[in-house]
């Protein structure tokens, strides 16, 4: 299988040594017939864990239609974005149906340049917002920053950069600043409170709106629903993706405020050709209603969680900067030597996590139990030793 896949898959780095044939809960089985348990998560996919039995269910006994052309109606829609919003923080008052967590940003840009009549964006230095042009040229340096306007705030992410962040903005040319409330591609970088309690009112002085892409780290990872909740942040514009299926389908949203939405009806043209397709609609309708039902425990478990974790990986790394906000978990060891040893002693007896530059990133499921937390933590201590 593995020649096939190198023989005809394209990909950009190597395929690991793992064929998935199912997954359940925290565990994915290979075809070679190993479990593993999963602090993966697909880059925050599986926030549910794999396989939710209620968003299963929902979406095997779906009778409805294929699809629905863009310019039509369709009920679950209206249902769909309602319920959004009704979530989303703040003024939120619109969802746009689109459905890959790029194509959510591509449209917060566009909405955001329109109604602002600018085109430069801000963003944080080496952050990650999707893999379009516009959206990997925001915050990386992959793609040449000028082409598309970009200004970027560097770390470190304290209160002292409120003030750099207005060098930015000063000149009122700036149509945006959109960032993750907690930072997961830069191995789960938490801004400081005071950065993140004053940029709102920092942008709004200048004409700036806010963008708050919670793809990542929406839907419970970092232990409130939307992780801009944490400071009270009321952006003009937010992202969504990836758990928003429930893992099981794909479907992303942009949700804009009245205000916005009023003003770029007629002068935006976007179309999203399998934007909130009807079966990923009754995933995302499934994951809300499981979220209604269990969400205060879900919360509940991903803080005692949290704790666990921030416990013993205190006592297998003496020196490491612990990155921890719900169950989204940095572990800084700044040493000389790469970690991709690490990640693949861990792989080789039944732990999935990242090696980030000189950064462990784990992403378990907020159904993760203390049993399963014990288990991936001592293979992970057997790992250091």
């Amino acid at each position: 299988m593995f020649h096939r896949d190198r023989s005809f898959v394209g990909r950009f780095a190597g395929v690991r040594d793992v064929e998935v044939v199912s997954a359940d809960g925290c565990r994915v089985v290979d075809a070679r017939g190993r479990t593993f348990v999963d602090f993966q998560g697909g880059w925050c996919v599986g926030n549910l864990g794999w396989n939710p039995p209620e968003v299963l269910a929902r979406v095997r006994s779906f009778d409805g239609p294929a699809y629905v052309d863009p310019d039509f109606a369709y009920a679950p829609w209206a249902e769909l974005a309602e319920r959004l919003v009704a979530l989303a923080p703040g003024k939120l008052a619109r969802a746009y149906r689109v459905a890959t967590g790029t194509e959510a940003v591509e449209l917060a840009l566009q909405l955001a340049m329109v109604h602002t009549s600018r085109r430069k964006i801000v963003s944080i230095e080496g952050a990650y917002h999707g893999n379009s042009f516009a959206a990997r040229s925001v915050g990386n340096d992959t793609l040449p920053a000028h082409l598309v306007g970009m200004k970027h705030l560097a770390p470190p992410l304290d209160g002292r950069a409120l003030a750099r962040l207005e060098t930015l903005l000063k000149h009122r040319d700036v149509a945006a600043f959109i960032m993750e409330p907690t930072i997961m591609n830069l191995a789960v970088l938490i801004p400081d409170p005071e950065l993140m309690m004053g940029l709102v009112e920092m942008c709004h002085q200048y004409g700036t709106l806010v963008i708050m892409d919670e793809v990542y780290c929406g839907f419970g990872r970092t232990g409130r629903l939307f992780a801009c909740q944490h400071y009270g942040i009321e952006p003009d514009l937010l992202t969504l993706g990836k758990s928003l299926g429930g893992g099981v389908a794909p479907i992303a949203a942009t949700l804009a405020t009245e205000r916005v939405a009023r003003a770029v009806k007629g002068h935006v043209d976007f179309c999203s050709t399998f934007g909130w397709q009807p079966i990923s609609v009754e995933a995302a309708l499934a994951t809300l209603d499981l979220w209604d039902a269990r969400g205060a425990d879900l919360l509940l478990n991903a803080g005692e969680r949290s704790h666990q974790i921030r416990v013993r990986a205190a006592e297998i790394f003496d020196d490491a900067e612990l990155r921890i906000q719900g169950l989204a978990i940095g572990i800084g060891l700044h040493g000389e030597e790469p970690l991709e040893p690490v990640e693949t002693w861990c792989r080789d007896h039944g732990l999935l996590l990242y090696a980030d530059g000189d950064s462990l990133v784990l992403f378990p499921p907020l159904t993760v139990d203390e049993a399963t937390c014990i288990e991936a933590m001592d293979i992970l201590a057997g790992a250091v030793e």
